[in-house]
């Protein structure tokens, strides 16, 4: 098999990640023009031998409704891109570290960013005695590095060292970026879904308008539904091997594979945030800090953002 480089491998992920963020409004507007097909299907049953009006014609109808569909997504879209670093500091209770109070995390920080010809991003601690980091932020003034007070204390220099790399490598390789896109993106149709599951509930307490009209929210359930999993598959997809490439990435950063590897042995005995309990905020930590996951079976498995932590481990060891 042909060697395939480092920074070839990131290029290849960054573009099939961006053929995947596509996709997400290419799945959203095929979703509603497969609700709005059955909304005009519905109201042309009620005019006989084909004498309706041409505004209920499904290819009319979606492309009235499409303008004010990408409105409501581009609102959505900017208040989530304009205010995801508060969003996620509220989700896990994380505070700005000062110099001060940890000059060996800032110097270690410092020293990465040196050599690699970074901005220094800023840093943020998590007061949790659990082990776990994540990197996020969209541009150079909101990157930002978070790492819990259990981190901090219980690895030594160059476990750390090799943490702080990996989520230095998120922000390099413009993880952070595409992975609050994609978190975005599952949050709209996550809403889509819940909002048809809760019209269904309440479409027996009014007059229905038309005979199918309990019909038309079920098939809405169906397909918003789909469409929620096939978008949390394409999150998927987009995640799990940034998680082998930022762990390769720290490798070559700091030369030292070995210590990554045991700095991943000792977070996953205790990754445990117990402030953490927005899933889409879980999967941008190292390894998922949430209980429930953890414990959870082979098929929430199957659906996992990160890869398995031991096989990460075993292709550091063996660079060791």
């Amino acid at each position: 098999m042909k060697y395939i480089g480092l920074h070839r491998q990131i290029q290849r992920n960054n573009f099939n990640s961006f053929l995947l963020l596509i996709s997400f409004p290419a799945l959203l507007i095929g979703m509603f023009y497969i609700i709005i097909y059955f909304i005009a299907k519905d109201n042309a049953s009620e005019y006989p031998d084909d004498n309706y009006p041409t505004s209920i014609d499904h290819d009319a109808m979606f492309l009235s409704v499409v303008p004010f569909i990408l409105i409501a997504v581009g609102i959505w879209f900017l208040i989530a891109w304009a205010g995801h670093a508060t969003f996620i500091r509220l989700a896990t209770g994380a505070k700005p570290l000062d110099r001060k109070e940890n000059k060996r995390v800032y110097n270690l920080v410092e020293n990465l960013c040196i050599a690699k010809g970074m901005k220094m991003p800023k840093i943020n601690i998590i007061e949790d005695d659990s082990l776990n980091a994540f990197a996020s932020g969209i541009d150079e003034k909101s990157y930002s590095v978070t790492l819990s007070k259990g981190i901090i204390n219980k690895l030594n220099d160059e476990e750390l060292e090799g943490v702080i790399a990996h989520e230095l490598s998120h922000i390099r390789n413009r993880d952070v970026r595409v992975l609050i896109i994609s978190i975005i993106f599952v949050g709209i149709f996550a809403f889509l879904a819940e909002v048809a599951f809760r019209s269904l509930r309440f479409a027996g307490r009014g007059k229905k308008d038309s005979k199918g009209g309990g019909a038309i929210i079920l098939i809405a359930i169906i397909v918003t539904a789909l469409a929620y999993l096939i978008s949390m598959l394409l999150r998927f997809g987009i995640s799990r091997k940034r998680e082998y490439l930022a762990d390769a990435g720290a490798a070559d950063m700091t030369k030292k594979p070995y210590a990554l590897a045991s700095a991943l042995k000792k977070i996953s005995a205790d990754p445990y945030i117990e402030a953490v309990e927005n899933r889409d905020v879980a999967q941008l930590f190292i390894d998922n800090p949430q209980v429930s996951v953890r414990k959870s079976g082979s098929w929430d498995n199957l659906f996992s953002t990160h890869p398995p932590i031991e096989k990460r481990i075993d292709l550091l060891e063996q660079f060791a």
